[in-house]
């Protein structure tokens, strides 16, 4: 048969997957042939020239050295006492104790807070009060110097009234004065005039007055004469009457305002 061993220790012949075999031996051969002819002819290529710049870095400054932080010192520990854990009966006395405690403090503290806002409302209520008085007292102060003022004008202005009163009496006074005088010396001197002219009767008794209305003229003509008051001697009466006739025209004043239409004129034999 076909592919047994011959005795000489060979086959007798060859089987069918060595065709294949030897085929593919023979493929890998030329495949590894045109690979190595493929990297000779790459290798033998011309190398490409590559042109490169080199630059230096550029110096820094040296930095200074970072300044160390000063770290604050460290308080002391605090020394906390280790409380040992009390048996159950004495730790509710305790808390009992301590709740008390702080109850006794927090009303030992609302009681000062109290005392002090009762401390602070009084203290408010004295400055409001003293602030109260003190704009009183001012008001009343001002009130009193504004009635001062008032009454220091008041009586300024009645004694300046009063001056000026004064002063226009004084004035009319002296004006009526003034005016009196002149008058009586206008008189006089109308009077004067009339007893030049008078005739005494013989034998006259005493000094009896007689009283006459003399209407005259501003230019001093007379132009009625009336008998008021008799002297009780008729012949008396009669020459004063035709001494006043025969006396006109009468002076007349110094001043045309003095001037008097109606006199009344006295006569006494003995004036």
């Amino acid at each position: 048969m076909k592919g047994e061993r011959r005795a000489g220790g060979g086959y007798a012949g060859r089987t069918p997957g060595g065709k294949l075999a030897l085929f593919l031996a023979i493929l890998v051969h030329a495949a590894f042939v045109a690979v190595l002819i493929w990297s000779i002819r790459w290798q033998s290529r011309p190398p490409e020239v590559i042109t490169a710049e080199l630059y230096a870095p550029p110096v820094r400054a040296p930095r200074p050295d970072p300044i160390p932080a000063i770290e604050p010192p460290k308080p002391p520990p605090r020394f906390e006492p280790k409380v040992e854990p009390l048996p159950l009966p004495e730790r509710r006395d305790a808390e009992l104790a301590l709740k008390a405690k702080q109850d006794e403090d927090k009303r030992q503290r609302e009681r000062v807070e109290n005392e002090k806002r009762e401390r602070d409302r009084k203290a408010a209520d004295e400055k409001r009060a003293a602030d109260e008085k003190k704009k009183a007292d001012d008001k009343k102060a001002a009130d009193a110097k504004e009635r001062q003022d008032r009454q220091m004008d008041e009586m300024r202005a009645q004694a300046d009234r009063e001056a000026r009163e004064t002063a226009a009496r004084a004035k009319a006074r002296a004006e009526t004065d003034a005016r009196s005088a002149a008058q009586a010396d206008w008189i006089r001197r109308i009077q004067g005039k009339i007893r030049g002219n008078v005739i005494l009767p013989p034998e006259l008794p005493g000094n009896p007055e007689a009283i006459f209305e003399v209407v005259q003229l501003p230019t001093g003509e007379i132009i009625d004469v009336q008998l008021r008051k008799p002297s009780g001697v008729r012949a008396y009466d009669e020459a004063v009457q035709r001494a006043i006739l025969k006396s006109s025209p009468l002076p007349r004043p110094d001043r045309p305002e003095q001037f008097q239409r109606a006199l009344t004129l006295r006569f006494r034999p003995l004036d």
